[in-house]
């Protein structure tokens, strides 16, 4: 009997010491369990799009608004042309077929502000949206998780403000904002919504609260159940946010508020079907859909009949993401061509974009190439998107576009291009691009173009961009008409160009509000490397605060 005891309690404590330096992820497993436990995933339920009543004689566009989530500049293959890892004939045909703006800049390095400034047409900073929602567990994970071992700039989490942070429902665009779609709605448009939201989940901020009619909301963030037969993983053992997401992620989807149930298939294919279901429901009367893709957003998950297809990509993460936008472009292709079967392909008006560039945390070097930066930086690789309008009845096909524009100018194209007015009660910094396009006015549609994550800030002024950081204290100022891909910083050689933008950007701050909410945590980007890559004292890099 002794002997049995002392192998039992051998046993425990070789246990006790294999778990004890994971101890903080075995925590959060069982904090995620716990809640997965009280908040149940139903099975699948069939969506039902109200049916469309004909409208006759309402000569009005129905509008579609495409938005990828993190897809590099130069995913794009009508971007690279024949350096292309993979053609994306679909978004190509759209981009060329109407209006392919060069010099497209998302509202923020990060998706839900620009999400919200999407939505509004205005910096969601005049209303307090400064940091992307998350909830507290998103600040503690750094703490919790393991770091890469010598990691030159550790992540920071300020636990005071996470003491201070809000409960994430309520994390959010304030009800109070006039959306698009509630403009639209209010003009007779049936709006619909699918897909990624992140403009927060309680009363007065959810799509169905902002003007949509109906919406399709993704509640979490997997493509398929991670032990799918159908789907091929990869995962990214350098990050400890990739761990996370694969520890918190779920397969689910509501409908106007319901209970969460299990969408049908891979999600990007799952939002398509979808989609094409509410363009035929709708066919006969004006409506807006807004098409809000989680692809080809991390975690890294693939159509196993994709992943098949790319057999000539040797490199597993590469091929798995080359896969996921194959389905991002099977999506338009299968959208494009909805409208052509439904008879309403020649009067609608479709935006495709993405929210921000690619991010490093991938380690796949060149998402954004040849520009510099990721996602969360101010470089033009975190903040330079594909942007394109194709709208057969009203404009040409083979247009480029090279002056600055931006996601802000979404709101007053599309309520031009049906007849609407802009909201009259607030300050406005949507611009429409119609007449700049068809070339009836002269000049850029902005003066200026500014961003602010924190005191992490930037903004570009005809060539000119400027950036600025408080860690590492420093300024960053490029002539984007010489050096497009930023590799002169021009900051110490011309310093009055920089008082001058930093007036103005102090200009712009002024007008803005706080935000609604504390930055709980502030993240490392290294600017010319991935995530994957061993940083070293030379490399240049930020912290985004959010």
């Amino acid at each position: 009997m002794k002997k049995i005891l002392l192998s039992m309690l051998l046993i425990l404590l070789l246990l006790v010491a294999a778990v004890w330096p994971h101890r903080g992820e075995w925590l959060l497993r069982a904090v995620i369990g716990l809640d997965n436990l009280r908040h149940p995933v139903a099975e699948n339920q069939p969506v039902h799009w109200r049916q469309g009543e004909a409208a006759p004689g309402d000569q009005r566009p129905n509008v579609i608004l495409i938005v990828a989530d993190d897809l590099g500049f130069n995913d794009i293959s009508f971007h690279r042309g024949e350096q292309a890892t993979l053609p994306t004939p679909a978004i190509d045909a759209l981009a060329s077929q109407g209006v392919s703006f060069s010099s497209a800049y998302a509202g923020n390095a990060v998706c839900a502000p620009s999400r919200a400034m999407l939505m509004t047409g205005r910096y969601s900073t005049r209303f307090g949206f400064e940091f992307t929602p998350a909830p507290r567990s998103f600040a503690k994970m750094f703490k919790i998780l393991p770091q890469p071992p010598g990691a030159l700039h550790p992540p920071e989490v300020d636990m005071a403000a996470v003491d201070r942070l809000p409960p994430f429902q309520s994390l959010g665009m304030p009800g109070e904002e006039i959306t698009l779609a509630e403009q639209l709605q209010a003009a007779g448009y049936h709006t619909l919504h699918i897909g990624k939201w992140h403009l927060g989940r309680d009363q007065g901020m959810r799509p169905e609260h902002q003007g949509f009619d109906e919406s399709l909301l993704m509640e979490s963030g997997l493509y398929l159940p991670v032990d799918d037969p159908q789907v091929v993983n990869a995962r990214q053992g350098f990050d400890p946010l990739d761990r996370a997401i694969w520890l918190r992620m779920r397969y689910a989807a509501s409908y106007n508020g319901s209970q969460p149930f299990a969408p049908s298939g891979y999600l990007t294919d799952y939002y398509t079907d979808q989609a094409v279901s509410a363009i035929a429901a709708n066919k006969d009367r004006p409506f807006f859909l807004y098409l809000a893709h989680w692809g080809v957003h991390s975690p890294l998950q693939a159509l196993k009949a994709d992943y098949d297809a790319l057999s000539h990509i040797q490199d597993h993460r590469l091929r798995v993401y080359s896969a996921m936008l194959r389905a991002l472009d099977r999506s338009v292709s299968r959208v494009m061509q909805s409208l052509v079967d439904n008879g309403i392909d020649d009067n609608t008006l479709v935006i495709f974009t993405s929210d921000n560039g690619a991010p490093g945390y991938l380690g796949l070097p060149d998402l954004n190439a040849p520009f510099r930066g990721w996602k969360l930086s101010f470089f033009e690789g975190g903040v330079r998107v594909p942007f394109y309008l194709r709208w057969p009845k009203q404009l040409s096909s083979g247009l480029q576009y090279d002056a600055p524009v931006s996601h802000l100018d979404v709101f007053a194209t599309v309520a031009a291009a049906v007849g609407i007015a802009l909201p009259q009660d607030r300050v406005m910094d949507s611009v429409n691009l119609l007449p700049y396009v068809n070339a009836d006015i002269q000049g850029p549609p902005h003066d200026a173009i500014f961003w602010r994550e924190g005191a992490y800030q930037g903004m570009r002024a005809g060539d000119w961009k400027l950036m600025r950081s408080p860690k590492p204290r420093k300024i960053w100022l490029y002539n984007l008409k010489d050096d497009p891909l930023e590799a002169q910083n021009l900051a110490a050689e011309y310093p009055q160009q920089v008082a001058d933008m930093a007036a103005q950007l102090d200009e712009h701050n002024r007008q803005q509000q706080p935000s609604r909410w504390p930055s709980i945590v502030s993240l490392p980007v290294l600017i010319d490397k991935t995530m994957a890559d061993p940083a070293s004292a030379e490399d240049e890099y930020i912290y985004w605060p959010n």
